[in-house]
């Protein structure tokens, strides 16, 4: 069955049942299927249908999941725009062929009008359902196209891995926070939905919001989960926790155990590739708080050297995947699909190694980038924009570890000749022209930058003070 038919199938067979709560409001199955009927019937009124596409802003609602539904069982192609995109990333969005932008004005005519009845699902296997954004950090996000096939597998509970049908079992309330794992907070608000849970959209933060709304799961990038353990917050009603979006250090879940118990569940994968291995409550104690987690059973898994040779068993290598649930490339960017696609495989530009037990250990980056509360950040986009200042003449950025943000991007900058930067406006720039969390937490003026023993910018001897 193809999205989201199981989600509509799941409303259907209880409508009385409650489906989400939001703002004070609690909206039934039956009530949410509603939202997505009249969605249909406007947008079908649109001409939208298959092969369309539609870029949904704004925060995560009843209305704003009804209208991606109505749209996805029209068989469009679906995305989701950042909150924190700059103007010039969504004009670059947009120019990707979306033929309806839903903004809060559409979305309220849409869900006022008519209830349209049944909605069909008229989607085919290999259509484009979905464009997922990266982070967009580049200066232009990349739009990951994975196909309704592809895309469906992540809601028939059949296909779902024995780890995932443990996690699965604890959503019976799932407190879905809207930030910088958007696609995978949407993910599990369908499972959630599917598996007869409810989604909670909390206006609180988490340390008040899981024992007010008696959620019994969250997702939450590190950062969050750093903040959330710094609070006296009752989280006893929680049974599992999921962690992704950024590196996790071994002491963060450690310390997440002691205050949790053995509720921890991290996950490893990215836009292009999806879930690539999880971690589970069983591994920790076990000893393998280093490791990122066992690849999932569907996912394929090559450590490979820089001219994309496998390498010896245990040896470190750029982490190569194949799964049925990837992305088919970057839409409208055939050059960048080449640079990570080949043979069916994908380059996913990360460091490893499998241990002797089948973990998979992270060792770093063949990009130079740096996550930032989630978001990749791209150091040589940062420094083309710092360097594109009059005022500069060289930019170099480093990433060092931040107890807040996980990562945080610190910049050193050569002033041009005579010229005195102004380091608040240099940030500024940053952060119109890329993103917030591409904003350099420092920014340093040196003379010169410091060399290493092949002549290139030691980016080493910057990072250490």
């Amino acid at each position: 069955m193809l999205f989201p038919g199981p989600v509509l199938e799941a409303l259907a067979g209880e409508p009385s049942a409650p489906a989400i709560e939001h703002g004070g409001r609690v909206v039934s199955r039956g009530e949410l299927l509603a939202l997505v009927r009249r969605c249909a019937g406007g947008l079908r009124e649109g001409g939208l249908g298959p092969g369309r596409g539609v870029l949904v802003t704004g925060a995560l609602t009843p209305e704003s999941y009804a209208v991606q539904l109505a749209a996805h069982a029209l068989g469009c192609y679906v995305a989701a725009a950042r909150p924190t995109w700059s103007p010039v990333q969504l004009a670059d969005a947009l120019e990707k062929g979306f033929d309806l932008v839903v903004t809060g004005d559409v979305l309220a005519g849409l869900v006022a009008g008519p209830d349209a009845g049944p909605v069909e699902v008229l989607a085919a296997p290999g259509d484009l359902a979905r464009l997922t954004f990266t982070s967009g950090s580049t200066g232009n996000p990349k739009a990951c196209a994975q196909t309704y096939r592809a895309f469906s597998l992540a809601y028939l509970p059949g296909h779902w891995p024995p780890p995932l049908r443990a996690l699965m079992a604890c959503f019976d309330r799932c407190l879905a926070l809207d930030g910088p794992a958007r696609t995978v907070v949407l993910t599990y608000v369908g499972r959630t939905l599917v598996r007869g849970g409810v989604v909670i959209i909390p206006e609180l933060p988490p340390a008040e919001a899981i024992p007010e709304h008696r959620a019994t799961v969250t997702m939450l990038p590190p950062p969050l989960l750093h903040r959330l353990l710094d609070t006296d917050a009752d989280l006893s009603g929680l049974r599992a926790m999921v962690i992704g979006g950024a590196p996790v250090a071994p002491g963060l879940l450690e310390r997440a155990v002691a205050r949790l118990g053995p509720i921890i569940w991290q996950g490893y994968g990215q836009a292009e590739a999806g879930v690539v291995a999880m971690l589970t409550p069983d591994d920790l104690p076990a000893g393998y708080a280093g490791a990122v987690g066992r690849p999932l059973p569907a996912v394929q898994v090559s450590l490979r050297d820089e001219a994309g040779r496998s390498v010896p068993g245990g040896a470190a290598g750029e982490i190569w995947v194949r799964s049925p649930h990837m992305m088919t490339g970057y839409w409208g960017a055939p050059e960048l699909t080449g640079e990570v696609l080949r043979d069916g495989w994908l380059r996913t530009r990360d460091l490893g190694f499998l241990d002797g037990d089948g973990y998979l250990h992270l060792t770093g980056r063949t990009r130079d980038v740096i996550i930032v509360g989630g978001e990749v950040c791209y150091a040589a986009a940062i420094e083309r924009v710092l360097a594109g200042h009059p005022d500069v003449d060289q930019a170099y950025v480093v990433g060092a570890p931040d107890a807040e943000t996980g990562e945080a991007v610190h910049a050193f900058v050569v002033p041009a000749a005579g010229r005195a930067p102004d380091l608040g406006a240099l940030g500024a720039l940053v952060r119109a022209s890329l993103s917030t969390a591409s904003a350099p937490k420092s920014i340093t003026v040196i003379r010169e930058v410091p060399l290493n023993d092949s002549g290139k910018p030691d980016k080493n001897a910057l990072r250490r003070p």
